[in-house]
């Protein structure tokens, strides 16, 4: 599959067919778009916009989806544009209407058979499955020391997936003498040919030793033989280079727009 083709099944599995991202969370299509609603603490926003929207159909649109979230007291939504959606001026209007873009991301996407599956950690470290609240305290503290970001809301949704859609969600951390310095998820989409991989960071001390890469392979391993034909991942300028010399292939740019209701 060449990435133009990649890009449409992308686009019609992952998007225009939105599977929920947890079990409060419900995908319904509005409209000329497709969007996921859940509680405070879940994501929720558009993932999918009409390919022929117009400038005049995407205002009206972005009016509904504001009246539809704050209707629902939630602090924030997002709107998760993508460089080829349409119109061209979307973005644009998003800002006029009081959303805000977060940096963007480049979509990449990789076959599965193409990724190496092979785990090699340094030396003293190790990798646990995250499958209950201990192991997610310390998935949420490997998350906060790569990223400097509060986990609340990842703890949340972590605990939610295990405990309502265990089948469909894999976490892990790596540690090293008991001291978690690296995580990351993955999402399975049943009925799709896509897994999608969320949240690889390490801490500073413990970056460019390998561990990124080998927690990569991990979970490509996990979506090989659950029978997955491709990982997707929304890439960091920090991350891309890896993917590439792995093997991602960049199909788009997704930026956040993200409308907050309150300071």
């Amino acid at each position: 599959m060449d990435p133009e083709e990649m890009l449409v099944a992308f686009d019609h599995e992952m998007r225009e067919h939105a599977r929920p991202d947890g079990p409060a969370t419900r995908v319904e299509r509005a409209g000329d778009v497709v969007r996921l609603t859940g509680g405070p603490d879940d994501w929720n926003g558009v993932v999918w916009t009409a390919p022929g929207l117009t400038t005049e159909r995407a205002t009206a649109e972005i009016a509904a989806q504001v009246e539809h979230y704050t209707a629902r007291g939630l602090g924030e939504f997002e709107w998760k544009l993508y460089a080829h959606d349409r119109p061209a001026g979307l973005g644009a209007l998003l800002a006029a209407a009081g959303f805000v873009p977060e940096p963007p991301e480049a979509l990449m996407v990789a076959a599965v058979s193409d990724l190496p599956r092979s785990v090699e950690l340094p030396e003293g470290v190790t990798l646990r499955a995250v499958t209950d609240a201990a192991g997610v305290d310390l998935m949420v503290r490997a998350h906060e020391a790569a990223f400097g970001t509060d986990g609340s809301r990842l703890r949340h949704q972590t605990l939610e997936r295990l405990a309502g859609a265990p089948g469909t969600f894999v976490a892990v951390v790596a540690t090293a003498d008991g001291e978690p310095v690296s995580s990351a998820r993955m999402e399975m989409h049943p009925g799709t040919g896509f897994a999608s991989l969320w949240g690889g960071g390490t801490a500073a001390p413990w970056r460019g030793r390998g561990i990124y890469r080998a927690l990569i392979a991990h979970r490509a391993r996990i979506a090989a033989d659950l029978g997955y034909r491709f990982l997707q991942v929304d890439a960091t300028d920090l991350s891309e280079p890896i993917l590439r010399r792995l093997g991602f292939t960049a199909l788009s740019t997704t930026t956040p727009y993200v409308y907050r209701t309150a300071p």
